[in-house]
């Protein structure tokens, strides 16, 4: 995901395999299956993780929590990367790393049976190298302790949800958004990971956040999601064909 140009993503929150291939074949860099707060929450995701791969984009999956068997078992079904939530300290975010990499650089176990057969890798050395951890930052805790976070050996990035750290902080979104202030929130995380040489990631939601977020450093954005997406061509549809009478 690391690039000259900013690494655009989409959100997965339906259990339908044909929408998250739909959104990866438009073009996206990425597309991430959201198990903590999507439709696909407690199911198993690896025909998403499939249809995603099988567009030509990559598939990361947002874990519930920062549990070893969650991370292992959404890897196993072909994940590419975890987005691992809530995460406000360096031992955590050890924790999330050690749980993505197998021995010796952490403590995944091998048995890859539901990996579909043609991303399965050569040996764990293979995926260890190429296999995403980014854990999430969303609270004033974890902004303060942004500096040992991103410093932690094997970390890909630090990705930034502004929707819970807005609500943390007592700010309206907007307003987190605006703040470009010496210390402000989001240029600490950016500057954080600038300093560790890992990815700044963050969810935009839409392309004007997306835009609002690059410009203070991010380079890996979510863009969209799919249930936002089909509800609002829905909308543009209606409208159309209403204007018609």
């Amino acid at each position: 995901m690391r690039s000259t140009r900013p690494s655009l993503g989409g959100w997965a929150n339906l259990r339908e395999p044909r929408t998250a291939h739909a959104m990866a074949a438009a073009g996206l860099d990425w597309v991430c299956i959201d198990q903590q707060h999507g439709w696909n929450a407690g199911h198993d995701c690896t025909d998403l993780v499939a249809a995603v791969r099988a567009a030509g984009a990559h598939a990361l999956v947002r874990v519930a929590w920062n549990r070893p068997e969650e991370i292992g078992r959404v890897l196993d079904a072909g994940a590419e990367g975890v987005i691992v939530p809530m995460v406000e300290s360096a031992e955590e975010a050890r924790a999330a790393v050690a749980a993505v990499r197998y021995a010796p650089e952490g403590r995944r176990s091998w048995g890859a049976a539901r990996t579909p057969y043609t991303s399965v890798p050569a040996d764990a050395a293979a995926a260890n190298a190429s296999t995403a951890c980014l854990v999430m930052v969303e609270s004033p805790a974890a902004v303060d302790r942004v500096p040992e976070i991103a410093a932690v050996p094997g970390l890909d990035g630090v990705f930034l949800g502004p929707f819970d750290l807005s609500l943390a902080l007592g700010l309206p979104l907007p307003q987190l958004l605006a703040d470009r202030s010496d210390g402000s929130a989001l240029l600490r995380v950016v500057a954080a990971c600038a300093e560790n040489g890992i990815v700044a990631a963050a969810y935009g939601g839409t392309p004007a956040r997306a835009q609002l977020l690059g410009e203070h450093g991010f380079t890996v954005l979510a863009v969209g999601a799919d249930d936002a997406v089909f509800a609002d061509a829905s909308a543009d549809l209606v409208a159309q064909a209403r204007a018609m009478g």
